[in-house]
């Protein structure tokens, strides 16, 4: 039976799956501080993600990522890593938050809703960067790093605070890449 509960965490995840999509390590980051002070339920299996080693862990290495985009080449070899990574990423901050849901049905949401999600938001992060690399010499990239940091923190923060606002942010940025695509396939 699909309660309340369920839905909010499927949009909890989708909203935290986006924001991998921006920043792989910081909506993880969140989720971690969200269990470990029990604003949010996490998936029995995954409850240590809300322990001190993984919070730990996940903030340097957030860190670490936020830092690495302001280098320059180092954020296209960062996008590059991060594809793959966003993924997983994604389809793990969904698996975590959907609770209460048949394990099959859990990672099927997982992996299409989640790393889908999370995939689709990297690679119009990879595709801005690379545009922007072509045509500012890659002056322009630490405009466009703050601008996806920002948005990381926004969704994520949403994604736990307001779940259904995130969702529907994520909508609107997917009615955006595909304006922007049919604008620039033509």
């Amino acid at each position: 039976m699909i309660t309340t509960e369920t839905i909010l965490s499927l949009f909890l995840g989708i909203g935290l799956a986006a924001s991998a999509g921006f920043r792989v390590f910081l909506p993880l980051f969140a989720l971690s501080l969200a269990s470990h002070f029990d604003f949010i339920p996490l998936n029995e299996s995954w409850a240590w993600v809300g322990g001190i080693p993984a919070m730990i862990s996940l903030g340097i290495a957030m860190i670490a990522e936020i830092f690495g985009y302001y280098i320059p080449f180092v954020d296209n070899l960062l996008d590059t890593i991060a594809t793959p990574l966003a993924a997983i990423a994604g389809t793990a901050a969904m698996a975590s938050t959907l609770v209460h849901i048949d394990p099959m049905m859990t990672w099927g949401l997982a992996i299409i809703a989640g790393g889908g999600t999370a995939t689709a938001m990297q690679g119009m992060t990879t595709m801005t960067r690379l545009a922007s690399s072509v045509k500012t010499a890659g002056l322009g990239n630490p405009i466009v790093s703050t601008a996806e940091t920002g948005t990381a923190i926004t969704l994520s923060s949403l994604a736990i605070f307001l779940p259904i606002v995130a969702v529907l942010i994520v909508i609107l940025i997917f009615i955006l890449i595909y304006w922007l695509y049919k604008k620039f396939r033509r």
